[in-house]
């Protein structure tokens, strides 16, 4: 399936196009809105864009805001591959993205870091339309393969991590596995950390295909330093299969923030526990992070290593 992408030069309307939307939003979300930004190539002067503007809402209770924003036309799509957001399109006359976070997602940061450098530095923002160009100029730009995006939203990767890494952007945050980029680093850290040592090659990687495995990666700015691979069991039950961070970054509290992203989002997504089958290296990581003893009763009964201990924990 090919995807049609539309380019056109900046217009000097959309800035007010936004107020009059954002307005508009405010009203439906009531207090429930602490702030909204234009966000995109739409909202940065001079720069050919889709024409569809890029709303950022900064809610209170982003899981509240489904009902409310459907009363002007917004259609709710899933988080995509970004963990505790809210994605939403309103299509029209005048078409819009909405993404919806609650106040402490480091996304924030990074989407406002991102257009603000361009709207203040002419030869990143000139670069960027150059780019653009000459993705459209490849066939597999208008092609999702095995991607829920497409080449062209996908060959922009390079350039905004280094747009990120010159504004300065430095925060941990979690994502789902999407790029290829992403996949990579989810093999070699699965193949480095825990199949080398067997030593066999990673014989799970048609997980990485399975609605019931779900793969994350962590990032210190633009720098990948963390994986993990859960399963989602039935009866509101998931297992953490691998969770690790990369030597270089280990001893920094950054696989307890890693764990606790996780556990947030599986609450979310409506599970009441997790379990791990932990090593004796592991155990206690795991007891710090409140993990008690549990039955792993893996409903698959899949073998697992005798010395390992089963653990779990009530979300």
């Amino acid at each position: 399936m090919l995807y049609e992408i539309q380019l056109v030069p900046y217009d000097p309307n959309w800035p007010l196009q936004f107020a009059t939307e954002a307005a508009s939003i405010s009203s439906a979300l009531g207090d429930n809105c602490l702030s909204l930004h234009h966000v995109g190539s739409t909202a940065v002067p001079g720069l050919a864009a889709k024409p569809r503007l890029d709303i950022l809402v900064v809610a209170k209770q982003r899981l509240t805001t489904i009902a409310s924003l459907a009363t002007i036309g917004y259609e709710y799509r899933g988080e995509f591959n970004i963990p505790l957001h809210y994605g939403f399109r309103k299509r029209g006359g005048i078409e819009f993205n909405l993404h919806v976070y609650e106040s402490d997602h480091p996304d924030l940061e990074l989407l406002l870091s991102f257009r603000n450098y361009l709207r203040d530095n002419t030869s990143a923002r000139d670069e960027y339309a150059a780019l653009k160009q000459q993705l459209l100029e490849a066939g597999s730009s208008f092609e999702k393969n095995n991607s829920i995006y497409t080449g062209y939203t996908l060959g922009k990767n390079d350039f905004i991590c280094k747009i990120l890494e010159k504004a300065g952007f430095k925060r941990l945050r979690f994502m789902k596995c999407t790029h290829h980029a992403e996949w990579e680093a989810a093999k070699n850290f699965r193949q480095k950390y825990f199949f080398d040592k067997v030593p066999i090659v990673d014989p799970y990687t048609w997980t990485f295909n399975h609605e019931q495995h779900v793969h994350f990666i962590l990032y210190l700015g633009t720098k990948i330093i963390g994986y993990a691979h859960i399963q989602l069991w039935p009866q509101s039950r998931a297992a953490i299969r691998i969770i690790v961070i990369d030597e270089s970054h280990k001893a920094h509290g950054f696989g307890a923030e890693f764990l606790h992203l996780l556990e947030k989002w599986l609450k979310e997504q409506g599970y009441n526990s997790i379990h791990t089958q932990s090593s004796h290296e592991a155990l206690l990581f795991y007891q710090k992070q409140g993990y008690v003893a549990m039955p792993f009763n893996d409903p698959e009964d899949h073998a697992s290593n005798p010395l390992d201990v089963p653990m779990g924990k009530m979300l």
